[in-house]
């Protein structure tokens, strides 16, 4: 079980041959210039929410793959407007659990905005738990801190994906708050250093984390790590 980081919010993850791809934003990201977004070849999409940069390289990716995806109900319709056939696209909403070949995906809260690249309504943001064989997984997508998160904290998560760019999203002393009430340790940073207004002390953000008791995990884009 491996996970790619391809910068700001974009993930893959690769579930024993499954490939699974998040908020995909890669061609209008300088830090990713060396990413063939070509390449890649999902068996599913999730996305978090509708803004631009979760979802400019959707409808590429989904083209050349066939990947399924999933998002919440109004984010879905957007994805059908763009061409998806409905057949490849998964609507669902808060409560809801996906069982899916390679296991199941439940939505949850996320604290932040969402519309589309047009600007129009998109519904409201999420984020998504992965339960894989005996892996569970957090994805925050963008959120700010929110009491909510501490729904999680029974799940015993191995893992968790946090925004830690501040601006938009949570900052880095709200990810470590946002890690004790999730009750994770491992963490993965995303949302960050994509912009100016999300620039952060990568050793600072990661000293951070340190003294709290805590992982921080910031891969390089394109880079790989097992879970």
């Amino acid at each position: 079980m491996k996970v790619t980081y391809y910068g700001q919010s974009c993930i893959a993850f690769d579930f024993d041959g499954t490939n699974v791809l998040l908020d995909p934003f890669i061609t209008y990201n300088p830090l990713a210039k060396d990413i063939n977004v070509d390449a890649l070849r999902p068996d599913y999409i999730f996305l978090s929410h509708c803004h631009q940069d979760h979802v400019a390289d959707l409808v590429q990716i989904q083209k050349n793959s066939g990947a399924t995806v999933a998002a919440i109900v109004e984010t879905a319709a957007w994805v059908r407007k763009q061409g998806v056939p409905n057949e490849q696209v998964i609507e669902y909403n808060f409560g809801g659990t996906l069982h899916l070949p390679f296991g199941r995906v439940k939505m949850v809260y996320a604290l932040h905005t969402s519309s589309t690249p047009e600007g129009d309504y998109a519904g409201v943001p999420v984020g998504y738990v992965f339960f894989v064989g005996d892996k569970k997984i957090y994805f925050a997508g963008d959120t700010g801190l929110t009491m909510e998160m501490k729904l999680l904290e029974d799940l015993e998560l191995d893992w968790a994906f946090l925004p830690i760019g501040g601006h938009y999203t949570m900052d880095v002393d709200d990810a470590v708050k946002a890690a004790r009430f999730i009750n994770c340790k491992n963490v993965i940073g995303v949302h960050y250093d994509t912009f100016p207004p999300i620039s952060i002390d990568s050793e600072a953000a990661k000293t951070t984390f340190q003294e709290n008791g805590l992982q921080l995990h910031l891969p390089a884009v394109g880079e790989t790590l097992a879970l």
